[in-house]
């Protein structure tokens, strides 16, 4: 049975996209603060929301992408 070696460069890139994720949650956060005009200190006493949502849209794009390459595949093989 063969290993399955995960390389360096695509775990950079991956926590990079994940905190691309995370930084695009904090600010739909700090815009929610400020349309309904709450605490700024509600930006980190609801970190671990921001977290989940920034999880949430990091498994999103990541089926995003695997659609993208999946068709990808199947128009290159035509």
């Amino acid at each position: 049975m063969k290993d399955v070696v995960i390389s360096k460069n695509f775990i950079t890139h991956e926590l990079r996209i994940y905190g691309l994720c995370l930084v695009v949650a904090l600010f739909v956060n700090a815009y929610s603060i400020i349309r309904f005009k709450t605490e700024w200190k509600e930006l980190f006493t609801t970190l671990h929301i921001s977290l989940a949502v920034a999880l949430v849209f990091f498994a999103t794009f990541a089926l995003l992408r695997w659609i993208l390459f999946t068709c990808g595949r199947i128009l290159r093989r035509k």
